[in-house]
């Protein structure tokens, strides 16, 4: 799709590229936040309960009385000893994947004209539009396409017309299409047309 000659991105009757870089959006990850908030927030009041506790002439509960024990008693090699530390591994793993990676991987960053505009576009929405344009090809009865992030794959099922006019016409559309979502990061077209079963 090629902008208009008002807009920013086309200048002296050739367009130019988009400056600004897309970033992927950002999931706030309120759940997981909330959950750890949770658990630091209630273990540090119970145990600072116990140390005041403990502090106040009083004795200690019997959690952290018997969490001595086992901790004395127990060798480092047990069951019980390496259950806990690979769960605590694994949730470390699982938070360090939620702080470092984007998620809504739902939302296709969009080209971006200025720095103050941001925008995207839903995965669904973009296989919804994709879809109703290669059915809309001439001899194809049937289509899935799945968009992904780097690839948009496409199968149809042609009930006439030869099989390569109708891939060659499905691909001309997607490529279209594509480009006229405005997607930040164009995505490889991949086709697949077969003959529909009668």
């Amino acid at each position: 799709m090629t902008p208009p000659a008002t807009s920013p991105g086309y200048r002296w009757g050739c367009p130019q590229r988009y400056p600004h870089r897309a970033r992927r959006f950002w999931s706030a990850r309120r759940v997981p936040a909330a959950l750890v908030a949770a658990v630091v927030l209630g273990a540090s009041g119970i145990l600072l309960y116990d140390v005041v506790a403990v502090r106040a002439s009083r004795p200690a509960m019997s959690w952290r009385r018997r969490l001595a024990h086992e901790l004395a008693t127990r060798p480092l090699d047990g069951a019980w000893a390496t259950g806990c530390a690979a769960a605590a591994v694994l949730a470390g793993c699982w938070l360090i994947a939620l702080a470092v990676t984007p998620g809504l991987r739902g939302l296709l960053p969009l080209r971006r004209d200025t720095p103050d505009v941001r925008a995207a576009l839903d995965r669904a929405a973009a296989e919804l539009v994709l879809r109703d344009r290669v059915m809309a090809v001439s001899g194809v009865q049937w289509a899935r396409v799945d968009v992904g992030r780097r690839r948009v794959r496409a199968r149809a099922r042609a009930h006439f017309r030869d099989l390569d006019d109708v891939r060659a016409d499905v691909d001309g559309v997607l490529a279209d299409t594509v480009r006229e979502l405005g997607l930040a990061r164009q995505p490889a077209l991949s086709a697949r047309v077969g003959r529909a079963r009668c």
